[in-house]
């Protein structure tokens, strides 16, 4: 059973930093895409970043957030930096089954996800 847990939600100042972490277990994804996504209150979910070895941001986190993997650990990360107020969300992190990359940004497309972890930044 493949099963993708996230840790490092929190609650940051804005300018602050935060680090998630999203550990895979069940089966390797390591030629497949792993990615994030977030979801505000009362807004739907959106496309934050994903990586097959290399990063794809959204244009609101260019620059601030950085997604690296560590295949052997089977886990990927987000660094977020300069976070704002609008950061605030739950973060999913998600996977795909097969080792296509087209659409990396489409949610619909991605098989498996975590339960999500909390990030607020106050201001």
């Amino acid at each position: 059973q493949v099963q993708l847990v996230e840790s490092g939600g929190g609650l940051v100042q804005a300018g602050g930093s935060l680090r998630l972490s999203c550990a895979a277990s069940g089966r390797t994804f390591s030629r497949n895409l792993m990615g994030w996504f977030r979801q505000a209150p009362g807004k739907e979910r959106e496309f934050v970043a994903t990586i097959n070895w290399t990063g794809i941001y959204a244009d609101s986190v260019k620059g601030r957030f950085t997604i690296t993997r560590d295949n052997p650990r089977n886990t990927v990360y987000l660094q977020m930096n300069s976070l704002k107020p609008e950061d605030t969300a739950i973060y999913y992190c998600a996977a795909r089954s097969s080792t296509t990359w087209s659409s990396p940004a489409a949610g619909p497309t991605y098989d498996f996800w975590g339960q999500g972890t909390q990030v607020t930044v106050s201001s």
